[in-house]
């Protein structure tokens, strides 16, 4: 399942919509912003599940965090507060603020969108994956059993490649 599917079999269209409307961008815009992300996201995301530490991790983070509440109240998505745990799920999964640049320019790159705007989205468009997975996945209490299903295609060495390209 890819991050865009995700989003919509969770109900995450409406954030979407409200992250898109912040800054300017029609639904083929975010659709492509969302495609050209979701690689380095989600990529991220299945990494952190190839450990043990790396998967006790991300379903801490999925079962404390209240990530769930982007999708369940878009109001909150352009939040300062959202805005901040995004950057910190950001850090978290990318390790740092060059690589979240990269990805941002490889998307705009792709898309055409300005890098700036995709900057802006990107925390947004992290916390509302890590909502889908959380919501998908039970808190991630059912992480273990669906993780392929929540990534999608990657492998272990497709997360790897997306990591080399990006960090």
């Amino acid at each position: 399942m890819n991050l865009a599917d995700l989003l919509d079999s969770v109900g995450g269209t409406e954030s979407l919509g409200k992250i898109a409307g912040s800054l300017g961008l029609d639904s083929a815009q975010t659709t492509q912003m969302v495609s050209a992300l979701a690689p380095a996201l989600m990529g991220a995301l299945q990494k952190q599940t190839t450990s043990e530490d790396g998967l006790s991790s991300l379903k801490n983070a999925l079962q404390t965090g209240r990530h769930q509440d982007y999708l369940d109240r878009p109001d909150l998505i352009s939040s300062q507060e959202s805005v901040a745990d995004g950057n910190n799920i950001l850090g978290h999964l990318l390790g740092s603020k060059d690589a979240s640049r990269n990805v941002a320019a490889q998307a705009a790159e792709s898309t055409g969108i300005s890098a700036s705007l995709i900057k802006q989205a990107l925390p947004l468009i992290a916390g509302l994956a890590m909502g889908a997975v959380s919501k998908n996945s039970d808190g991630g209490k059912k992480l273990d059993d669906s993780a392929g299903d929540l990534f999608g295609d990657f492998g272990p060495d497709d997360a790897l490649d997306l990591a080399k390209k990006f960090f």
